[in-house]
């Protein structure tokens, strides 16, 4: 097991991983850019060192620096979080050069996985059905030829990265012309490569996705779904597990299908596959995530597994101990992404407690939040026996929760649970469209 792990990110997962080696004996470094000098990651942490200025570019982003300083305080592992580096190959290279485990798949794992319409053909011959589309587009008028076999509309997708970047809706040949450049753009500003692919667009759909835990043993194990449809411009705001579009016959036949396809792919880690739900039930893969999700806690209150921890240990070697009997699939969890709207400073902040209920939060009064970075600053999570008790759970600790100081989405997500549609569980990824 590792003795010191550095933590390569920032805000509530920094702090969630911290507190995941500290149960576990791990000695904790935290970085930090000089926006976050007073930030609660780097003041729960063993030990902190400042990575460079502010942008990301010069801090969170940068390799050189993270690596120097795992090497400065003699931490063995890295633990990239999600977001920034956590799916960059050269990151992994690089540990694996010095002599630092890094915590999740190797380079070449990523290399190989990355490119999202080279990962569609790898589980289309696992056995997951996908959806129709092209491999890496060469120009506008190829991507003009493919859009008119496959019928609009299309959907352009970057081929690397995450979080709804480099993605644009094509529903005509002009919008498509249109749309090309701009995502070409969006892509290389976000992840560094313009290279885009393209799909069939599936309206009406619900996005689903499996959390999967594997490690080099050869054992993997699905654990549930999570229903990430509430969207705005393909940024999740709200995610529930198990997903209210899914029957148990498909639920069970969609977990079962993807631990063979991860097993087949040769995946080891805690990774996630990415799935849309059609009006008549059926379902197909769009990519996969090489790392932990935002959303990770909605699956772990749900079964009762801390994947932070397996994380660790599956890099450390270990091979997963348990099985399907020990897994909790039953009861409902909801997660609401806390937002702000605003930089600001917090003067005040009370976090609602109880059975079942967490709050994963980097935010304690005086904490700056800084117009840098994503705005994320909390999850709010709940856990009961039924979706309709989930659903009350959650609509009274929003209304209990209090941030000071700055603007958040506190009120749309009150919105959200109570909106009719999302109280049926009738819902699709066009639910924020005109909210």
């Amino acid at each position: 097991m590792f003795s010191k792990i550095l933590i390569a990110n920032r805000g509530e997962i920094a702090v969630r991983i911290i507190r995941a080696c500290k149960e576990m004996g791990i000695k904790t470094v935290a970085v930090y850019s000089e926006a976050d000098r007073n930030a609660l990651h780097s003041a729960l942490a063993d030990e902190s060192i400042c990575i460079g200025p502010a942008p990301a570019a010069e801090s969170y982003l940068s390799i050189s620096s993270i690596i120097s300083a795992a090497l400065a305080t003699k931490a063995n592992a890295i633990h990239p979080g999600y977001g920034f580096l956590s799916e960059n190959p050269a990151l992994a290279d690089e540990c694996r050069k010095n002599g630092i485990a890094f915590i999740g798949p190797d380079a070449e794992t990523m290399m190989r996985l990355s490119d999202k319409s080279a990962i569609k053909k790898l589980a289309s011959d696992a056995g997951l059905p996908v959806i129709p589309g092209t491999g890496t587009l060469s120009s506008v008028d190829e991507a003009l030829k493919e859009a008119e076999s496959i019928g609009y509309p299309v959907m352009l997708k970057a081929r690397s990265g995450g979080g709804g970047r480099g993605i644009r809706p094509a529903y005509s040949a002009e919008e498509l012309r249109d749309a090309y450049p701009v995502a070409v753009k969006e892509s290389e500003t976000a992840f560094g490569d313009g290279g885009l692919y393209l799909e069939k667009c599936i309206e009406k759909a619900r996005h689903i996705e499996v959390q999967v835990l594997a490690d080099e043993f050869g054992n993997a194990i699905a654990l549930g779904e999570r229903d990430c449809s509430i969207q705005r411009r393909h940024q999740k705001l709200l995610e529930e597990s198990p997903s209210p579009g899914l029957d148990r016959t498909i639920r069970s036949e969609l977990l079962a299908k993807t631990e063979d396809a991860v097993k087949k792919i040769g995946y080891t880690g805690a990774g996630t596959l990415e799935f849309l739900l059609d009006s008549t039930g059926h379902y197909y893969f769009m990519e996969m995530n090489l790392r932990l999700q935002v959303e990770h806690g909605v699956t772990e209150i749900l079964t009762g597994t801390d994947l932070v921890k397996w994380q660790i240990r599956i890099a450390a070697g270990i091979p997963i101990s348990f099985t399907h009997k020990d897994v909790r699939l039953s009861g409902a969890a909801i997660e609401c992404r806390i937002n702000a709207k605003t930089p600001g400073t917090v003067r005040r902040i009370h976090i609602p407690g109880g059975p079942f209920v967490r709050f994963d939060t980097y935010l304690e009064p005086g904490t700056d939040v800084p117009p840098y970075y994503d705005p994320l600053v909390g999850k709010l999570i709940v856990y009961t026996r039924t979706r309709e008790e989930s659903i009350r759970k959650m609509r009274a600790y929003l209304c209990e929760l209090v941030i000071d100081g700055i603007d958040t989405n506190i009120g749309e997500e009150l919105g959200i649970i109570s909106d009719p549609a999302f109280l049926s569980g009738d819902y699709t990824t066009d639910f924020m469209e005109g909210r």
